[in-house]
């Protein structure tokens, strides 16, 4: 069953929160009303999209997921996202181009904690030229990689990405700990 291209936009969005959300978050997030919002989650609902696990939000389903192109992780997966890398394949901040900070993350855990220190006008810089969307590609990561294209869509800056930044990474870690089992 094919899905509208506003249907996408919610489903998306619904997907990006990581946990139950509530339909008024939803709409403010695509910037919909909330009435517009509210017709299509339960569209979405019906075709087993998104369900309610508690009365007043929505969460995505594993079909929903895969009606987004999300692959599923498995243990193994989780383990290969998660490990160490070796210097040449790390994340190396930079101010711009050809000014490197000397800071690398050799870990999607690294990365994490570099996000929250590392100057923000590297973060942007490597936000708009996709370069973090690439590295979390290369490391296994796409569903990471997509929610950070989500963020970049957004349009914000300053503490505000730093924040959102951060929090993404740190959901999907917790996420991949959980199913890596340690």
């Amino acid at each position: 069953m094919s899905v509208s291209s506003v249907k996408y936009l919610i489903l998306e969005h619904v997907w990006m929160f990581g946990k139950p959300a509530k339909p008024a978050e939803i709409a403010k997030s695509v910037s919909m009303s909330f009435s517009t919002v509210m017709m299509h989650l339960i569209g979405l609902a019906k075709m087993e999209y998104v369900s309610s696990p508690e009365k007043g939000v929505y969460a995505i389903t594993e079909k929903g997921k895969r009606a987004l192109g999300i692959p599923e992780v498995n243990k193994q997966k989780a383990t290969e996202i998660l490990r160490h890398l070796p210097a040449e394949k790390a994340f190396h901040f930079y101010a711009d181009i050809g000014k490197p900070l000397n800071i690398s993350a050799e870990s999607l855990t690294g990365f994490c904690e570099k996000i929250q220190k590392v100057d923000l006008k590297s973060a942007e810089f490597h936000l708009h030229r996709g370069d973090f969307e690439t590295w979390l590609t290369g490391l296994g990561d796409t569903e990471l990689a997509r929610k950070i294209s989500l963020v970049k869509k957004q349009k914000i800056g300053g503490e505000e990405l730093r924040r959102k930044l951060h929090e993404t990474v740190q959901k999907r870690l917790e996420d991949l700990t959980k199913i890596r089992g340690t």
